[in-house]
């Protein structure tokens, strides 16, 4: 079963959503517990996992002590870690279901699997950018954390898990990981495109690159926040 973890902060608008397409893993019995790892939201983010029944968790912001903070916190064998605003298409489950089968019955290594990128907005400078993360991804197996992790707890755990990085978290995870043990997976991880369309899509992957370049130059992750946000 799967332990899913997602980080939050002022995530009211999209975590409806998010939430609501694990519905058919939870009544399947897939999905065992949602940890909701707060890092001081003040809007109605508490409330939306309380009616969800999901776990509510409130730690140091920064997503990632609070995906670290999270995954402390879960009983399954696999964990599942996903942006607020970020949608899994249907179906995802049984891919899911298949790859953990899969691992566990020792036929593949063991591997991590992160979904297909995806944008929630029209035209085509969200296909052009779609088209060039499936081409990283299928190239470097380099996927970013809008498109879920789904990892084996003792993996996770081997790894040292997520470092207590306030961005790049993901970067720095699936470093560790390496492309041998990364599966990409059909189904799609819908994610909101409000940073893209507030900020400009050239500007907005301009700014991702510079902050992915200054990572690998060892910039402190903090002053990467300021320039991210």
């Amino acid at each position: 079963m799967i332990s899913v973890v997602i980080p939050t902060l002022n995530a009211e608008a999209g975590l409806t959503a998010t939430l609501s397409a694990l519905v058919p893993a939870v009544v399947q019995g897939l999905v065992r517990e949602v940890i909701i790892a707060d890092g001081g939201s003040e809007d109605g983010t508490s409330e939306i996992a309380d009616i969800a029944g999901a776990e509510f968790v409130t730690c140091e912001k920064g997503r990632g002590p609070q995906l670290a903070e999270g995954a402390a916190h879960t009983r399954s064998d696999w964990l599942l870690f996903l942006h607020a605003d970020t949608v899994l298409q249907p179906g995802w489950e049984q891919e899911a279901a298949a790859f953990m089968e899969r691992v566990d019955a020792g036929s593949r290594p063991l591997a991590a699997a992160a979904f297909s990128f995806a944008l929630d907005d029209f035209g085509a400078r969200p296909r052009i950018l779609e088209a060039m993360v499936g081409l990283r991804c299928a190239l470097f197996r380099f996927p970013y954390g809008d498109q879920g992790l789904l990892i084996p707890k003792r993996l996770y755990s081997s790894l040292g898990g997520y470092r207590p990085l306030p961005l790049m978290e993901d970067v720095d995870l699936v470093r560790r990981l390496g492309r041998r043990r990364l599966v990409m997976m059909r189904t799609k991880a819908v994610t909101s495109a409000a940073r893209y369309k507030r900020d400009g899509y050239i500007t907005r992957v301009a700014r991702n690159f510079a902050c992915l370049s200054l990572y690998y130059l060892r910039v402190s992750p903090r002053t990467l926040v300021r320039l991210y946000d």
